[in-house]
């Protein structure tokens, strides 16, 4: 699966851009005074391989959640049973990312990819909230300063396990795909990631999380940087990179953007979680980055390291470092609204007004 879903993956369609690019000259505004909007319309025309593209409509979040070995390290003050916890909270509608998505119109699912601890889920709060998909691959990765945090089966599971998801969520209408997490400890991951990938030095690559004090976050910098000594990972081998230092969520949503980058569905990219995930689909499938918005800049640093290598300018920048797909949802409505201006915006012609 994983093999043919990159080989699906295709560059920008260039009739399509061109013809996106020639009604944005054309319509009634100065050229170039919607700023960043235009050329996303473009793009995401180039994505589709139409012009208008179509809008990006409905939404579908899609929050992968696992559990991390790493925790032992102390890298954070949060329990491990945080994770399954908020599970449950997604999945009883009172997370932010749910009143988000309730504002935005979009759909939440929730998926179980490599949780450790049992999901505090019963009867009424799975029928009332999110669907929750069970796709545990295992109870959680294993400690990254110690060995692989994956085997390369387990991290290719984990990469299917998102690409299935996203062409549910497709087949099921999804006109754009969101970017959700939970995994208590998973910045140092994701900072390992971003470091293999980005070429940066662990210390840009690694933020402080949940907001933790000097001492942990040293010692969360000495963490990553053992891993990536102890391992050496390829960043040409993007699925040994994420055995060796990736967690089970990281793995799942670059199968997510890989699935929607082979079906030519944008999917709009959250927090640093996202943006590590996004370098390996990156590293997959080069022209998957086509398909790939970039929600919000993430106050952890490693997601400016990682947007810039990957060559995208994040919508909003509010300082957000929650996750679950929040950053996501807020920027929604700035894509649709890029896109809807080449559906709705009358030209010059058509308008009766006179061009400079």
């Amino acid at each position: 699966m994983l093999e043919s879903t990159v080989a699906a993956i295709r560059p920008l369609d260039e009739a399509a851009t061109a013809a996106a690019r020639e009604l944005q000259g054309r319509l009634t505004k100065p050229a170039g005074s919607l700023g960043a909007l235009e050329p996303l319309s473009v793009r995401l025309a180039g994505l589709a391989g139409t012009c208008p593209p179509p809008l990006p409509e409905p939404a579908a979040v899609a929050i992968f959640a696992g559990d991390h070995g790493v925790h032992a390290q102390g890298v954070t003050p949060w329990p491990q049973e945080v994770t399954a916890q908020m599970i449950g909270n997604f999945l009883a509608g009172g997370a932010v990312v749910n009143a988000f998505a309730r504002q935005a119109g979009a759909s939440v699912t929730v998926v179980d990819v490599g949780v450790a601890t049992p999901l505090p889920v019963g009867g009424a709060a799975a029928a009332a909230g999110p669907r929750l998909v069970a796709a545990n691959v295992r109870a959680g990765t294993r400690d990254l300063t110690v060995t692989a945090a994956l085997t390369r089966d387990e991290a290719r599971t984990a990469v299917e396990t998102g690409i299935r998801v996203a062409g549910e969520l497709i087949d099921g209408g999804a006109g754009i795909l969101l970017t959700g997490d939970m995994g208590i400890g998973n910045t140092t991951p994701a900072a390992a990631l971003i470091a293999a990938f980005a070429g940066v030095d662990p210390a840009e690559a690694t933020g402080r999380g949940t907001g933790v004090d000097d001492r942990t976050y040293a010692r969360k910098v000495g963490v990553v940087r053992a891993a990536l000594d102890r391992h050496a990972p390829d960043p040409a081998d993007p699925l040994g990179v994420l055995a060796a230092v990736g967690g089970l969520e990281h793995a799942a949503l670059c199968g997510l953007i890989l699935g929607a980058a082979a079906r030519r569905v944008p999917v709009l990219l959250d927090g640093v979680i996202a943006v590590s995930a996004a370098l390996a689909a990156a590293a997959f499938a080069p022209d998957a980055v086509g398909a790939m918005v970039a929600g919000h800049r993430s106050a952890e640093p490693g997601a400016t390291a990682a947007l810039r290598h990957l060559g995208l300018d994040p919508l909003i920048d509010l300082g957000l470092r929650l996750g679950e797909g929040t950053g996501a949802l807020l920027a929604l409505p700035v894509v649709t609204g890029a896109v809807r201006v080449l559906h709705e915006v009358a030209t010059f012609d058509s308008a009766g007004v006179a061009e400079k």
